[in-house]
């Protein structure tokens, strides 16, 4: 019998994601790959690039698979209003309880139409959901900095840090105590050449490197301004995309947890996503268990 999240504590229901999963562009997550994901062991898909809150994959995806979480990162408060969200998190628990996680956030300056005072923002979104009954307990927040952590803390499940460092990832975990979520995402490229993995990550740093939000962040994480310039330096890179042998891809991953992190989504960027992830899966599972 599935027990709906919402009646466990806390740490129960963030055990429902495991140690290990998957950062996903929502609109490469198939109901194939998912149910394929879920075979290997990975707890948890991440649909990221943004899905709206009324996006009609999030059946398909459910109900291709059993057990596995699907979760936002993120549901963008400037493009999908709460009362959306709280819909949708309605529909899918009444269907598929227990199995979907509403992670949320501000977007970008750069990128919103009509972006001022994020935080305000995420506050009345919360407001909304709470009015429309969308349990704490069942949806968390893209969070960065203090402010928002600890936002994320008193009012989510917990935080969704994307493009960070296992120092990050320590310095919330001090912020947050030992009961909030911490499910952070993390880039890998399963090549061993560093200059090659370098080069595609570098195609990836490029672009967040031009919104303030993720600069600044790394700006706090002991980054210098000329690492930050252009596709950023070596250093940079080698901290944010992850990159070499199956081991050394397991040994850094696991840094997160060993700095307090609950989960580790990994978003394989360069080549095919599938079979690296197949690759990685026994490793990940020994370790998790």
């Amino acid at each position: 019998m599935r027990v709906a999240a919402e009646l466990l504590p806390a740490g129960m229901a963030n055990d429902r994601l495991g140690k290990f999963g998957v950062w996903l562009p929502h609109p490469m997550a198939t109901p194939d790959g998912v149910r394929e994901l879920e075979q290997l062991g990975y707890g948890a898909i991440w649909l990221g690039s943004s899905p709206a809150a009324d996006w009609d994959g999030y059946e398909a995806l459910l109900s291709a698979s059993e057990s596995i979480t699907i979760g936002t990162s993120i549901v963008n408060v400037w493009a999908s209003p709460a009362e959306e969200s709280a819909r949708t998190f309605h529909r899918l628990e009444d269907r598929y309880p227990g199995r979907f996680l509403l992670g949320i956030g501000a977007g970008h300056r750069e990128q919103n139409d009509g972006y001022t005072k994020p935080f305000d923002a995420l506050v009345n979104y919360l407001d909304e959901l709470d009015e429309a009954g969308v349990p704490k307990e069942r949806r968390a927040l893209a969070a960065l900095g203090p402010k928002v952590a600890e936002l994320a803390r008193d009012r989510t499940a917990g935080a969704l840090p994307y493009l960070t460092t296992p120092d990050h990832t320590a310095a919330l975990r001090t912020l947050l105590g030992p009961d909030t979520l911490i499910a952070t995402e993390h880039k890998i490229v399963l090549d061993a050449d560093p200059e090659r993995a370098r080069t595609i990550g570098r195609d990836y740093t490029r672009f967040y490197l031009t919104l303030s939000n993720y600069a600044n962040n790394l700006r706090r994480s002991g980054f210098g301004p000329e690492e930050l310039e252009g596709p950023g330096s070596d250093r940079l890179v080698d901290a944010l995309i992850l990159h070499g042998t199956p081991d050394r891809i397991l040994d850094a991953a696991t840094a997160h947890l060993r700095a307090g992190g609950d989960h580790v989504a990994l978003q394989v960027v360069g080549g095919d996503h599938l079979q690296a992830l197949r690759t990685l899966a026994p490793l990940l599972t020994a370790h998790a268990n």
